[in-house]
């Protein structure tokens, strides 16, 4: 008889002990990590190395990591056209404790600092030369082909993922029915991006998604600055106008006006305003 595997425990790496982490890495990959450089996210945690590249390490349970995998930093080296740093290899191990896996990638350095935190409350004020940059990536991007699944917040995103988030805040008085899927990076914000020139990093997610997802995802992390939001809209019109993009719209209005909602974020309120429109748009046909 085979032994039911333990419940991943929640953790958020912010806070969690890592000492015993970073030294693993620096044995397994052969370096020094500069520990004035770590930087701590609720997921992963990462740092500078000796050798002048970075470390990006992620925790994931192994009911997170489906049949693709999750060697997104790595598959994502073969993508074209795209700003993103270069990938040079990887450590993966299994927990001797719990049912999680730890994964260490190693690329080149950002070419610069990223532009802020996943939402912003100011206006980065990025340059014309950005926004081209910006463009020409997600374009590459949903130019290539990949058999990858995107898992936004780590979970693979379907039709069934679409249709209920949708109709769990807004009228199924309408067809969700996606039409084209496309590779997406499934987790585009403020925190995964650089400037003043753009690179595109932390890669895990990524994978085939309704068009329009990552557009939905830039517009939704901008709405506390009206100007930001807007120059999102305009850059990825295409995006937004179609089917899938109002769709997408509404996946991620969905996740801002939900159960988990805080009263006071200024994302409510355009978010509603926004869904009301296209949701009578998508009614009518």
């Amino acid at each position: 008889m085979t032994r039911s595997a333990a419940p991943t425990r929640a953790v958020d790496l912010r806070v969690e002990p890592v000492d015993e982490v970073l030294d693993r890495v620096e044995r397994s990959l052969q370096t020094r990590l500069d520990r004035g450089t770590v930087v701590r996210k609720r997921r992963s945690v990462g740092a500078r190395t000796d050798r002048d590249t970075w470390v990006r390490i992620e925790r994931r349970g192994l009911n997170k990591i489906g049949l693709q995998g999750w060697n997104g930093n790595e598959c994502a080296a073969l993508l074209e056209g795209i700003a993103q740093p270069v990938w040079q290899g990887c450590v993966v191990w299994r927990d001797a404790d719990e049912p999680v896996l730890w994964r260490a990638d190693e690329t080149g350095l950002l070419p610069g600092p990223p532009i802020g935190t996943a939402v912003l409350s100011e206006d980065p004020k990025l340059p014309d030369e950005w926004w081209q940059g910006f463009n020409a990536s997600i374009d590459a991007l949903m130019a290539q082909d990949t058999s990858r699944i995107a898992t936004p917040d780590t979970v693979a995103i379907t039709q069934t993922l679409v249709t209920e988030s949708i109709h769990s805040a807004f009228s199924d008085e309408f067809d969700t029915t996606v039409e084209r899927w496309v590779p997406a990076h499934a987790d585009l914000n403020w925190a995964n991006m650089t400037a003043p020139t753009f690179c595109l990093f932390d890669w895990e997610d990524w994978g085939n998604a309704p068009r329009g997802l990552d557009s939905a995802s830039l517009w939704g992390s901008s709405l506390a600055v009206p100007a930001l939001a807007d120059r999102v809209w305009q850059e990825r019109r295409r995006d937004f106008e179609s089917r899938d993009g109002k769709l997408m719209t509404l996946f991620m209005c969905s996740k801002i006006l939900g159960p988990d909602a805080h009263p006071e974020d200024p994302r409510l309120k355009p978010a509603r305003r926004v869904a009301e429109q296209i949701v009578a748009e998508l009614q009518a046909g």
